[in-house]
């Protein structure tokens, strides 16, 4: 990851601080999926593959249920 990313987060967001921003650019590119901490944007970049992505969404989504 040499170029900067366009991060986005969910707009299901709240403001309450605790969400995760990801970059899909740069995942349908190379493939993986870039997930940060949202708070925290020059902290560490979590590299995760597609798979793992779509399951850490599919259990958000039925955490909030």
């Amino acid at each position: 990851m040499t170029e900067p990313l366009n991060w986005i987060k969910s707009s299901y967001s709240g403001n309450g601080g605790t969400c995760v921003e990801w970059a899909p650019s740069y995942a349908s590119a190379a493939g993986v999926v870039p997930v940060r901490d949202s708070k925290c944007a020059d902290g560490p970049v979590l590299m995760v593959s597609s798979e793992a992505f779509a399951g850490l969404v599919t259990m958000a989504r039925e955490a909030a249920l």
